[in-house]
């Protein structure tokens, strides 16, 4: 018999009278959830239904009841691609409230005019009832047409926690104020439910622990509502955090400044109170986070979300003991269609999501083997490498440094890149177990690589960083964002960072946060880490708040640089300043090797330029890049 690596994570549970294979539940993202199947967690959330139609959804006033006469049999497909891999069929069943795009007006605790114009009214008692009956029939024709189990989210700002928070409750009658107050009307949504389903039909609910804004409801009243509902459900999972409000969803979905498991400690204390199953969701990346989880009996299920976008075969891996082979997500929220305004929305360690129309689950096995050289090792170039050698392709990765992984091997020393260094884990690790010919402390030359002979050759040399005209910048104490990261030893108690990108940023709060020293990041333009997208941008924002030694200053030039001294100006000349320092930083951004890159076309008869030395972009375009090229060659 062989021994499972992960025995909690894979010992089998019964909710109700329904026996799960597993402990791992696969939070909805969207409504494709196909390779997350295959991928074999013991429970699938497929996707979403809204329970009013024309009154509840986020994304349409147009959007169809899941269960109606032209909607069904898409609906009842979700079931059976969940079955494939004895996985459980459960779908979340919502409802907007005040968010909800509508043709006339929305519902909701609370009564007011939407900045879009919309008017927001009170529910009154009518209301409720007509509510309550939605959210009951949604969940009987989710019975009814073969889902195993409903999940319900009334957690994140939806309608429930409308009546819930009192950020949204601000009733005076017997519908606001206390807890026992604020939670009738969910209460009354679970006793329809449960009244429609039957005793024995499982049921979910999903709970904000708390909203992590001011004003948010307090973790107490959470367990309160907790504690009176669980007569009416089977399961509850515990998140934390807000959706449309954008200062609490940096901690519904983390970013790399805040720990794993970040909504645990309310989890545990939930499952101290109270007779049925708890889930946890919120940054728990990794089975060995999951199985310790559930050896210690903190809870009873876990829930992912993106870490399944990031590899939707985890569960399986897992499973065989393959936890290496785990593709980990680095929780750059690329993947939130919030963070990036649905423009470049995808996954920064997994090309085919949100491509799964053009790129297939496994590159196919190339016609004709080929020789294939690779110029370059950071995440771009090795990626290529080991999609051309998983094609048949024999591969040579030729490095100028003694190390694999380019500008990750800097990034992931920062102390809130603890995901950042998973993945370099990751690819060096893939590599190493490939078949790849990996040639380190090689300064590939023309003439070199032509004696290779190759069929084709992939140019991933990166970037180099920009080094401005500033006066005084030879100086000694002067040193770039590379030594910077990786000799922190150097590095004084007064620091002058110039650029204020997002490497310049975090190497400031870094500095500021864990050594106390007092840091000013002199930035030329009137913005903070352009680069990144909203939500890192918002939570970024939060850090450096805290940090109290770290001063900022936008639109402002650096003039010279002079030995104890920094000389700065605003942009627009009204003001200059001079800033003590005994360290300088450099961090102004890269530019494209492309003078590098270009030397080694014509040796080949196909020459590809990939990841930075193309354009400087992020992990998720470098991925993109070297999985493609590869895969097509």
């Amino acid at each position: 018999m062989n021994t499972l690596k992960y025995p909690n994570l894979f010992r089998p549970i019964k909710i109700k009278n329904l026996l799960i294979q597993n402990r791992i539940i696969a939070n909805p993202m969207g409504q494709k959830f196909e390779d997350k199947a295959l991928g074999g967690p013991g429970i699938i959330i497929a996707g979403s239904c809204i329970v009013e139609p024309g009154r509840s959804s986020f994304a349409s006033k147009d959007e169809p009841d899941a269960f109606s006469k032209y909607e069904v049999e898409k609906t009842r497909e979700r079931i059976l691609i969940a079955h494939q891999t004895g996985a459980k069929a459960s779908i979340e069943l919502g409802h907007a409230g005040m968010y909800a795009r509508t043709k006339d007006y929305c519902k909701s605790s609370s009564g007011f005019i939407r900045d879009d114009g919309v008017e927001v009214r009170e529910m009154d008692e009518q209301m409720m009832n007509e509510t309550a009956d939605c959210f009951a029939q949604t969940a009987k024709n989710a019975r009814d047409l073969g889902f195993d189990m409903i999940f319900l989210h009334f957690g994140h700002g939806w309608l429930v926690s409308q009546f819930l928070s009192p950020l949204f409750n601000k009733r005076s009658d017997s519908y606001g104020g206390s807890i026992e107050n604020r939670m009738r009307f969910p209460l009354m949504i679970l006793e329809r439910i449960r009244k429609a389903v039957g005793p024995n039909f499982p049921v979910d609910m999903r709970v904000s622990a708390i909203e992590w804004v001011p004003g948010g409801i307090e973790f107490d009243d959470t367990l309160t509502f907790v504690k009176a509902a669980e007569k009416f459900i089977d399961i509850v999972q515990i998140s934390s955090g807000l959706d449309i409000n954008h200062e609490g969803n940096v901690h519904m979905a983390t970013t790399n400044f805040e720990p794993h498991m970040t909504n645990v400690p309310y989890a545990k204390i939930v499952k101290q109170n109270v007779h049925i199953p708890v889930s946890v969701v919120g940054a728990i990346t990794n089975p060995d986070e999951a199985e310790k989880l559930l050896a210690d009996g903190t809870v009873d299920m876990v829930a992912m979300a993106r870490p399944l976008v990031a590899d939707p075969e985890l569960p399986m891996k897992a499973r065989e003991g393959r936890s290496d082979d785990i593709v980990p997500c680095i929780r750059c929220l690329q993947c939130y269609h919030i963070s990036t305004n649905r423009r470049n929305v995808g996954c920064s360690v997994n090309p085919r999501y949100a491509n799964e129309s053009f790129i297939p689950r496994k590159p196919a096995k190339a016609s004709v083997s080929k020789k294939v050289v690779v110029i370059g090792a950071g995440p771009a170039g090795m990626k290529a490498a080991l999609v051309a050698e998983q094609r048949g392709h024999t591969v040579t990765l030729l490095e100028k440094k003694e190390y694999l992984g380019g500008a990750l091997h800097f990034i992931a020393r920062e102390k809130y890149k603890q995901d950042i260094q998973a993945y370099l884990t990751y690819l060096t690790g893939q590599i190493r177990k490939s078949s790849v010919d990996v040639r380190l402390n090689y300064t590939a030359t023309v003439p070199a690589v032509k004696d290779m002979n190759p069929d084709a050759v992939v140019i991933a040399v990166g970037a180099v960083p920009f080094v401005p005209k500033i006066p005084g910048i030879e100086k000694s104490f002067v040193m770039g964002f590379y030594e910077a990261l990786e000799h922190e030893e150097k590095i004084g108690s007064k620091v002058v960072i110039i650029g204020g990108g997002t490497i310049g940023v975090e190497i400031g709060l870094e500095l500021a946060t864990f050594y106390n020293k007092d840091v000013t990041v002199v930035e030329f333009t009137g913005e903070l880490a352009a680069q990144g997208n909203m939500l890192y941008k918002i939570a970024l924002r939060q850090k450096m708040e805290k940090a109290q030694t770290l001063h900022v200053m936008l639109n402002t030039s650096c003039m010279e640089i002079l030995d104890g001294s920094v000389e700065v100006s605003s942009v627009d000349g009204t003001s200059k300043s001079s800033l003590p320092c005994d360290t300088v930083i450099i961090s102004t951004g890269v530019r494209a090797n492309r003078a590098v890159a270009e030397e080694f076309y014509g040796i080949a008869p196909q020459t590809f330029m990939i990841g930075d030395c193309n354009t400087p972009a992020k992990i998720m375009e470098a991925t993109f890049d070297g999985y493609n090229i590869a895969a097509n060659l």
